[in-house]
């Protein structure tokens, strides 16, 4: 049976049974503690913590997962993957533990013509927890399993929890047995590579307290309402089905084998290395396009370093067994054609999934063949100076540069026989995270634990917002927070979070920044409202500080919103959307939206496209945007079904979270999109927008920023001073000035390379002199000195070989000359054969003297250059090179 086959069964029989059909959630965890799904529950975690009311009181899924812990285990074993689906069926205070048993039974063993699986009876066995007398009575007396195939656990194995205080219960897992061959009888507490687990049971009853670990932690109580959620891995009953040994022998992962045995010409089962390297890339590869088609894009930070993680290892892996190529197209293909029975999104967006891995294949094959030589060089150093480690600064440097993942340093590092300084790596890593950006954090919930608004939303609900319709209206205060802590009052000068009842006040998100305004008090108080936030869903917490008087919760109020702003960001989102859809109809759906930002008069805006894009084409998109501004075309929004929007061709962004009511924001027949934002009544009303320019903000993503309004009329007009400036100083008219700046600019470069020629000749006249003056070191004829500073590395060079090469006869000859350039110091050295022949090669001398220099350099025996950071050291280096030819000769 297929794995299409699998999933779609499953779905069938629980919607047959009430189960209302949840789609597969993105892999782009809405859960600030995840950077990806991990479990099928988590898209029902807020239902089971009592966050959000569930929309059904039973639903199943098949929720696509990604689990990255031991990614470095994964095609070392058969068990270890990254990527994986989990079949659930889910009651939220509706059945129980006789409801959850009986149909897993049914579905495990109807047969395949009724609908099930036909898994055989007698091959079941069941665990259940140490003293759940309930769930084994149900198993040997409702579904009649024998006592001798129901086995015990303990909390470890077979008691289930979040790891957070919470819902908390027994288990009872479903394994199946594989037969002696995998190992000796005696059911699941025994042997689990025998008895597989296929279905696990959790029984949602309890409460648990704080506590460490899955076992050290007390039971608080019984839930008021009592819940189910089990789990299936697809992958895992489809090994049973299919009658494969694993699950990288199963459809959907053997066919990626196939196609890298067809480009490579490894069969896998030929030998252990390679079979590794197999399932590396069966399992990579799938888990990259599941990514890719989610919206994620490789990066250096979260769930982008992830994918750029896994796909550069699968290509490497790819290399290591034989391919010398690009090899990604083809394996996309296949997993796009496979998964795409399940997920026909990926069919759709084959495109652009196509180009963000292409595009990351082409950047690492170029890393690879920069940051080779350069670990090469590491791995020489360190060896020659006697280590067995590899400095985390040579490792920082791999990756801030080149881009290689901690682990290819690793996994490089160690067929040299060194390992890594992997501490010191990562805390170089964390102090340019810290450097490069504060944390988000605290912006998103202020200093508040996550249960205090989610008290308040118990309490009150969620927040209305009334700022589609108006930009004012009165509320009450259901919620305060002074110093992240709940409080009855506030006083004048006081932080404070404020929850109202409703509000005109926009929350930042969907890339749109919060309102700002005031919220006045019956009494006189005043709070100016700096930032809005929504920490728990549907929350809106307004955060800011009280100018006047005091605020107590439950007084009556009246929230303004400061319309100037409002209106200013409002003209950006309405931009971002023509923005968007003029980028997809110049570059194709392959430009879909990676991110964005709507402040007061500006925008900037994040898209997918391998290359940069061609000035010609964003000034017609430019001209697009403006052209649509002056066609006057009405701006409206209406709530519709998620399943309806995509039949209207609304586009989604990547990453988003939609419920099954969505609102779709319509530009005339321009533009169609889903988003929560607000925006003008027509588009005359932005007046202008001028594009500033577009640029790389990582592997495939480009960003375009762009002035709206008055802030784009302001900025031309800058623009138009500046060009009236150029006028006077080159006597031309503004259509003149590219080609007269040009003109003299070339003049420039000319009498550049005059001055450059120059000073190369007159760098190459001492060339004479410094041969007639080598010193002789037994026997050896040595320059080693000092050239004007300013010299270049080229013309360093080139005096160096003509100074070799001035040197009579076959006398052995090294010439080792310094100078200091851009307050760096640099030299060159360089040896003839006869020198070499007596043990003196420029690759060493050049490693001293860089050494010296506070530096590094390489290169071939014969010639070779090197810097450092302090020039104050070269006589230093100069003294070091003389000593070690006299030392080696």
């Amino acid at each position: 049976m297929e794995s299409a086959e699998i999933r779609r069964r499953w779905l069938s029989f629980f919607e047959e049974r009430g189960h209302a059909v949840v789609p597969s959630a993105s892999l782009i965890a809405d859960d600030p503690t995840l950077l990806l799904v991990n479990a099928g529950m988590v898209p029902f975690k807020p239902y089971f913590l009592g966050e959000t009311k569930p929309p059904a009181p039973r639903a199943t899924s098949v929720q696509k997962c990604v689990r990255t812990p031991d990614i470095e285990e994964v095609g070392k074993t058969t068990r270890h993957g990254t990527f994986f689906q989990m079949c659930g069926n889910f009651s939220f205070g509706d059945y129980f533990k006789e409801g959850a048993i009986k149909y897993a039974w049914e579905l495990l063993t109807s047969s395949v013509a009724d609908g099930g699986y036909g898994l055989e009876p007698e091959k079941l066995w069941i665990t259940v927890y140490l003293d759940d007398d309930e769930a084994e009575t149900i198993w040997r007396e409702k579904i009649g399993v024998p006592a001798e195939r129901i086995q015990r656990l303990g909390k470890k194995d077979n008691f289930w929890s979040m790891g957070v205080p919470g819902p908390c219960g027994p288990c009872s897992e479903i394994n199946y047995d594989r037969g002696p061959e995998f190992g000796v009888e005696g059911g699941p507490a025994v042997n689990d590579e025998r008895y597989v687990e296929i279905w696990n049971l959790v029984f949602m009853q309890y409460e648990r307290g704080a506590g460490d670990g899955k076992e050290d932690f007390p039971i608080l109580g019984d839930l008021p309402s009592k819940n189910i959620d089990t789990g299936l891995g697809l992958e895992r009953l489809a090994m049973i089905l299919q009658g494969v040994q694993n699950m990288y022998e199963t459809d959907t992962l053997r066919v990626v084998m196939d196609k890298a045995t067809e480009l490579t010409g490894v069969q896998y089962g030929a030998a252990q290395g390679t079979d590794v390297s197999m399932r590396v890339v069966a399992d990579h590869i799938r888990t990259s396009v599941m990514l890719i088609g989610d919206g994620v894009t490789p990066g250096n930070e979260g769930r982008g370093y992830v994918l750029r993680r896994i796909m550069r290892r699968a290509i490497r892996n790819m290399r290591l067994m034989g391919a010398t190529g690009p090899v990604v197209q083809d394996l996309v293909d296949v997993v796009i054609n496979t998964m795409g029975q399940q997920y026909p999104e990926l069919v759709t967006d084959r495109k652009r999934i196509e180009t963000v891995a292409l595009a990351e294949e082409a950047a690492f094959l170029k890393a690879v063949k920069g940051g080779t030589n350069i670990l090469d060089t590491a791995v020489t150093e360190t060896k020659a100076a006697g280590g067995t480690v590899l400095s985390g600064d040579k490792a920082f440097l791999l990756h801030d540069t080149w881009g290689f993942p901690i682990d290819l340093t690793l996994e490089m590092a160690a067929e040299q026989g060194l390992s890594v300084d992997e501490p010191g790596f990562r805390r170089l890593m964390q102090e340019q995270r810290d450097r490069a950006k504060a944390d988000a954090k605290a912006k998103k919930t202020g200093h508040a634990d996550m249960s205090a608004y989610r008290e308040i939303a118990d309490g009150s609900g969620a927040t209305e917002f009334t700022g589609y319709a108006t930009t004012q209206g009165e509320s009450t205060i259901v919620g305060l927070l002074v110093g992240g802590v709940s409080a009855p009052a506030a006083s004048e000068g006081d932080e404070v979070e404020v929850v109202l009842d409703r509000t005109p006040f926009y929350a930042e998100g969907g890339g749109q920044l919060a309102d700002q305004g005031r919220i006045k008090l019956d009494s006189g108080a005043v709070i100016v409202v700096r930032d809005v936030q929504q920490p728990v869903p549907g929350v809106s917490v307004h955060k800011g500080s009280v100018q006047v008087g005091e605020v107590t919760v439950g007084a009556s109020a009246y929230a303004a919103i400061d319309v100037s702003r409002r209106r200013a960001i409002a003209r950006a989102h309405s931009a971002t959307h023509l923005t968007h859809q003029a980028l997809r109809d110049a570059l194709g759906p392959t430009a879909a939206q990676a991110g964005s930002e709507n402040s007061p008069g500006r925008f900037r805006f994040d898209f997918g496209s391998p290359n940069a894009v061609p000035g010609t084409v964003l000034t017609d998109v430019e001209q697009k945007i403006n052209d649509v501004l002056s066609r006057e075309l009405d701006v409206t929004a209406e709530i519709m079904s998620i399943d309806e929007a995509k039949k209207q061709g609304a586009i989604a962004e990547f990453g988003e979270k939609y419920g099954e009511r969505v609102r779709v924001v319509t530009i005339g027949d321009f533009s169609k999109e889903l988003c929560g934002g607000t925006h003008v009544g027509n588009t005359a009303q932005l007046g202008l927008v001028k594009l500033l320019g577009e640029s790389s903000i990582g592997s495939g993503v480009r960003r375009v920023e762009a002035l709206v309004g008055v802030d784009a009329y302001n900025f031309l007009a800058k623009e138009h001073t500046v060009v009236a400036q150029l006028q006077e100083l080159v006597k031309g008219r503004p259509e003149e000035l590219p080609e007269k700046i040009a003109s003299m600019l070339g003049k420039l470069k000319d009498a550049e390379k005059e001055i450059d020629k120059f000073r190369a000749e007159k760098v190459l006249q001492a060339a004479a002199g410094l041969a007639e003056n080598a010193q002789d070191v037994r026997g050896v004829a040595l320059v080693v000195g000092s050239v004007p500073d300013g010299t270049g590395a080229d013309d360093l060079r080139k005096l160096v070989l003509d100074v070799r090469g001035r040197i009579q006869g076959d006398r052995p000859a090294v010439v080792a000359l310094f100078t200091t350039a851009n307050d760096r110091p640099l030299t060159v050295i360089a040896t003839n054969e006869a020198a070499r022949e007596r043990g003196l090669k420029a690759g060493d001398l050049v490693r001293t003297a860089a050494k010296t220099l506070g530096g590094g350099g390489g290169g071939k025996p014969d010639v070779a250059q090197g810097g450092g950071q302090n020039p104050a050291a070269v006589p230093e280096a100069i003294a070091a090179v003389e000593r070690l030819v006299a030392e080696t000769v």
